[in-house]
């Protein structure tokens, strides 16, 4: 073996001989020539897309797969089921295909010796369930919202960022669009978009609709937001005057919270319709929110659904930019793991609820109660005694198809609400232990902010979390995480809502805000008496085990037939409770069972019971003080950082 001075002379006269060439260079000499996208959604009243794509391939073995992990819908939610009509050619010869034995997603073929392309033909049917989500309706007669992983294949072997897609779209005659997916050409015969990677595409999904408005948020701002509107008649976009100014509000309260932007423009996207699912789904520079028909026009819905956007948008900056490790996988058939969801959308579902106060478009009022109604379910949530929150983040996947039923002990996405619980405590801690010099807005402005940036992954781990929270104010915080997270315990997080100056109170009447969640819902919440909600009909929705409902023998299933010998009615049942206060009988309930009835004798005689929050005049107000709008505040901006 050659000594050191010989082996350097050997080394440096091979570097010397050697030509260098970019890494820029080689990746650009390796990319990938453009796949073509064409999809026709001319029969959407029908709730059919078709799909057509040519995808640059060598003769040889190739797959092919579809997208099966959604960012946001945190499972392996690619509706596979759905894909039909797939053929494979290549210059109008048919290619034969074979579905991967044990990915259900993965298709192989093999390209023909000659073949610089094969071309792929397929099929999407519009669901109609009204659950899931890409898996949920999208589209009515009159509206549709296309989620482009829906309706393409991609190669296996590279990074989905390094595929390029140029897609074009086909619209029914007479509907227009909205979508952040930057265009290259419309006219009638369809729509041109730029080519973009396919995490892009992916991301940035098309609203579409024959009754179309849109709404400008920011005119003349830095940066273009704005509400695209797709409703299933003209008369559900007959809106507020007053109602966008609040949107505009949102806008301003969103980048004063942060201090920065991570998209060059953003589009609330939002369907109103009775026929799609509704849920809303954040993107880098869009979300996409399906609400009923007339959300906008019907003070209860509306009431109902406003923190949806808040929360979508905040997603922009918690959970698109800022992402999870277990998240952030480069493609879309990688495992996603959540363990990190109670900081994703925990954190996401605090900051959209504290937008929506300080926006307007939910009162103070409103949100107590809100915050009231949380704590409250969750602090008699009988699942929290064998499923710690942590583990509602980590089965995230399939909690999220989980029914109604049984749903108090079997525990569901808690790392949602509770998460709000926790992060609101976080925030006192914060402001208590710093006498009011800095908040959780501190942190996200360190871990979210700026400096300003186009749409970016920048990934997170656990202790980076509790670094950032250590530089906003030196804490304990992973014992504090850590405790919540894997607490067993039967009560819920509520040091926040005491921190605050108020508590979790019950009282006999029914705040405004909870009626307005019950006609919202079609239920009859009553979790804090006898413990049951009872959907519209009488089908018994849940049952709270331990509670007297749940000791008489009523389970979820059942269907609520009479109360005290007299026909079920929401009012009639809320009569007998109330009735209950005064009285030693018990509380009959006459339920169907599987075709069978039987008479369930309720020892109760609490009366109704309903959670508010209390105002601690020993405290000071600090929930006042997180509602407090910033854009607005003194020395305060809602210009984003450099």
């Amino acid at each position: 073996m050659p000594n050191s001075s010989a082996r350097a002379l050997f080394l440096g006269a091979l570097l010397a001989s050697l030509t260098l060439v970019p890494a820029a260079a080689l990746r650009a000499k390796e990319a990938p020539r453009a796949i073509t996208l064409s999809v026709d959604a001319s029969e959407v009243p029908r709730k059919i897309l078709h799909a057509r794509l040519v995808i640059p391939a060598s003769p040889g073995e190739l797959t092919l797969v579809y997208p099966k992990w959604i960012p946001g819908e945190h499972g392996p939610t690619g509706p596979i089921s759905d894909l039909m009509g797939l053929k494979l050619t290549s210059a109008g010869k048919s290619i034969s295909w074979k579905r991967d034995l044990v990915d259900m997603y993965a298709f192989h073929c093999e390209v023909p010796a000659g073949a610089a392309s094969i071309e792929v033909a397929l099929d999407f049917p519009l669901p109609t369930a009204t659950e899931g989500f890409s898996s949920g309706a999208s589209a009515s007669d009159r509206m549709m919202v296309l989620s482009w992983n829906t309706v393409l294949l991609y190669p296996v072997g590279r990074p989905a960022a390094d595929w390029i897609y140029a897609a074009s779209l086909k619209l029914p005659r007479g509907w227009k669009f909205g979508t952040a997916l930057p265009v290259e050409r419309s006219n009638d015969d369809g729509i041109e978009f730029k080519a973009v990677p396919l995490t892009t595409l992916i991301d940035s999904p098309v609203i579409a609709g024959l009754h179309f408005r849109v709404v400008p948020l920011t005119p003349g701002g830095a940066a273009s937001h704005q509400i695209d509107i797709a409703a299933d008649s003209d008369a559900a976009l007959n809106f507020p005057a007053d109602l966008p100014a609040a949107y505009s509000r949102l806008v301003d309260e969103a980048v004063a919270l942060f201090g920065a932007r991570h998209y060059q423009q953003y589009h609330f996207l939002l369907s109103l319709s009775d026929h799609v699912a509704h849920f809303g789904l954040e993107h880098h520079e869009s979300s996409d929110n399906r609400v009923p028909e007339r959300t906008l026009v019907d003070d209860t819905l509306r009431r109902r659904r406003a923190g949806l956007l808040s929360h979508e948008m905040v997603h922009s900056w918690n959970g698109k930019y800022r992402r999870p490790a277990g998240l952030a996988t480069d493609d879309y058939q990688k495992p996603m793991k959540g363990d990190l969801l109670w900081v994703y959308e925990g954190l996401t579902d605090y900051l959209g609820t504290v937008l929506a106060a300080r926006s307007g478009l939910l009162s103070q009022e409103d949100t107590r109660t809100d915050i009231a109604r949380v704590a409250a379910y969750l602090d008699q949530r009988p699942g929290r005694t064998w499923r710690p929150l942590a583990d509602t983040a980590d089965a995230a996947q399939i909690l999220f198809g989980t029914p109604d039923a049984w749903k108090s002990w079997r525990r569901s996405v808690d790392f949602y609400d509770e998460g709000t619980l926790i992060w609101l405590e976080a925030d006192v801690l914060i402001r208590t232990r710093s006498q009011g010099k800095r908040s959780l807005e501190d942190f996200c402005r360190r871990f979210e902010g700026p400096p300003s940036t186009p749409p970016t992954v920048r990934t997170y781990t656990f202790d980076d979390v509790v670094r950032t929270m250590n530089e906003v104010e030196p804490f304990d915080w992973k014992t504090f995480f850590t405790t919540r997270l894997e607490s067993t315990a039967p009560h819920a997080p509520k040091g926040g809502i005491e921190g605050t100056g108020w508590k979790l109170a019950f009282g006999e009447t029914r705040p405004d805000y909870l009626k307005v969640l019950d006609e919202a819902n079609k239920a009859t919440d009553l979790s804090h008496s006898i413990g049951v909600i009872v959907k519209e009909g009488g089908l018994l929705q849940d049952v709270i085990v331990g509670q007297p409902a749940a000791l008489a023998g009523a389970a979820p299933g059942m269907t609520l037939v009479a109360v005290n010998g007299r026909r079920y009615s929401p009012d009639v049942l809320r009569a007998a409770l109330a009735a209950s206060a005064k009285s030693t009988v018990p509380v009959e309930l006459l339920v169907e069972n599987d075709e069978f009835y039987k008479t369930l004798s309720l020892d109760y005689h609490g009366g109704e019971r309903y959670p508010r929050l209390d105002r601690d005049p020993s405290r000071p107000d600090l929930l006042a003080e997180i509602f407090r709008p910033l854009a607005a505040a003194p020395g305060r901006s809602a210009k984003p950082g450099k």
